[in-house]
């Protein structure tokens, strides 16, 4: 708390109507917090004062002030949160090309070539998830029935369906498919 107490804010007429303003605002509910926290600050609050209302540590209270004093009002606006990138994310441009020509069978079959082409071994789910993002989306596969027959269904097409087709188009049947 005294290095706080050594910074010297100061705040105008301006800035304190740009601060109760942003205050209200703000389509972001955290700016909305820092412009609370500087604005009760503005009006003589103690810290703990502060602290109680917003319900907020003093480390807290602390990094909102030294932001307003780094950079004003525009620095208070800036959202930043962590976003950790995948180490795929730097091989995503190769991965997605050999994909498109080689597209694999099974997601075990993806995380073995994304290994091999990488040297990054990941999860089933984590590559599914980054094959997602890559636009790629899983191959839905059709089924022969087990006991088909084609000599058997080329007979029924030729023997019973052509000749009902051919009189429906003659108009002596009514078809429905």
């Amino acid at each position: 708390m005294e290095g706080i107490n050594r910074l010297k804010l100061e705040f105008t007429n301006d800035t304190i109507d740009k601060l109760n303003y942003e205050r209200y605002n703000h389509p972001h509910p955290r700016v909305q917090r820092k412009m609370n926290v500087v604005y009760l600050k503005s009006q003589g609050m103690s810290h703990k004062e502060i602290e109680r209302i917003e319900r907020i540590c003093g480390n807290t209270l602390l990094s909102y002030l030294r932001e307003y004093h780094e950079g004003g009002i525009e620095r208070l606006k800036e959202i930043r949160f962590y976003s950790p990138k995948s180490e795929l994310e730097k091989h995503s441009k190769s991965i997605e090309d050999y994909f498109k020509e080689h597209p694999p069978a099974t997601i075990n079959e993806a995380v073995a070539k994304i290994e091999e082409l990488t040297g990054i071994k990941r999860k089933r789910e984590r590559i599914r998830v980054f094959l997602k993002q890559l636009g790629f989306a899983p191959r839905k596969v059709g089924m022969i029935p087990a006991k088909a027959d084609s000599e058997e269904q080329e007979r029924f097409l030729a023997e019973q369906l052509q000749p009902r087709i051919a009189e429906a188009k003659a108009g002596n049947r009514t078809l429905f498919l």
